[in-house]
């Protein structure tokens, strides 16, 4: 897994944007400006976001994720050497969390999730 591919599977959402709001190199992915996935300046993994800090906590324990510095317990990051498909389900999940926190007005201004 790489940046390239988190990339190419992040641009596939509906609505998601991708900035360096940092500078210095970080891919921060987002969907109606809030943050969903995040790729650091040090290129080592995905941090995403999870239903909540005890199934980030699952994820660190089963050796799936790593504590993500910086970031609320609810998120884990993903070192490049976790699976794609479990890095794309992954991201999916945290694409899908924060869309449906969005306000009503945001969620029906994004096109439709396939």
């Amino acid at each position: 897994m790489s940046r390239d591919t988190v990339n190419r599977i992040c641009a596939t959402f509906p609505g998601a944007e991708v900035s360096d709001p940092w500078g210095g190199g970080h891919d921060a992915w987002k969907v109606g400006g809030k943050m969903f996935a995040c790729i650091g300046s040090m290129d080592l993994g995905v941090a995403v976001k999870t239903p909540d800090p005890e199934t980030a906590q699952m994820l660190i324990d089963a050796g799936v994720g790593e504590r993500a510095k910086y970031f609320h317990r609810s998120w884990v990051l993903l070192p490049w050497g976790t699976g794609e498909d479990e890095i794309a389900h992954r991201l999916g999940q945290s694409y899908d969390i924060i869309r449906a926190a969005l306000t009503r007005k945001a969620q029906a201004a994004l096109p439709p999730r396939p």
